[in-house]
C-alpha cells in the first residue's frame, strides 16, 4: 500500500516555535483529499473571478467561440474570436504547434 507523507511545519505560539510531526496519509486518504482538487480550484476561480470585478478590473473570458471582457459595471465586449476545441480521446498520442514535426 503507497503512504503519502506530509511535511511537518512549524507554528508559532508564544514566541515558542512548535513543530507538528509528519503524518503518514494511506492511500485512500491520499485519494480523498485529491478528489477535493477540483471543486476547490473551481472555488478559487470563480473567488478570484468576482473578486477582480469587485476591485473594478476588467476580466476576460471565452464564452463558446468568443474572447469577451466583462466589465465591472456589467458591460461586455467582444475582444476576439477563440479557435474551436480540439476532441482527444484517451490514450493517443496529441501533438501541438512545432511538436509535430520534431524528429522528421
Amino acid at each position: 500500500m503507497s503512504k503519502t507523507r506530509l511535511t511537518a511545519f512549524a507554528v508559532k505560539q508564544g514566541g515558542v516555535m512548535a513543530v507538528s510531526e509528519p503524518k503518514i496519509l494511506s492511500e485512500e486518504e491520499t485519494r480523498n483529499l485529491e478528489s477535493m482538487i477540483p471543486e476547490l480550484a473551481s472555488g478559487a476561480t470563480y473567488s478570484a473571478y468576482v473578486r477582480a470585478l469587485a476591485s473594478g478590473q476588467s476580466v476576460v473570458r471565452v464564452d463558446g467561440e468568443q474572447i469577451i471582457a466583462k466589465s465591472a459595471d456589467g458591460s461586455i465586449r467582444v475582444v476576439g474570436q477563440a479557435k474551436p476545441r480540439r476532441k482527444v480521446k484517451a490514450g493517443l498520442a496529441f501533438h501541438i504547434g512545432a511538436a509535430d514535426h520534431v524528429g522528421t
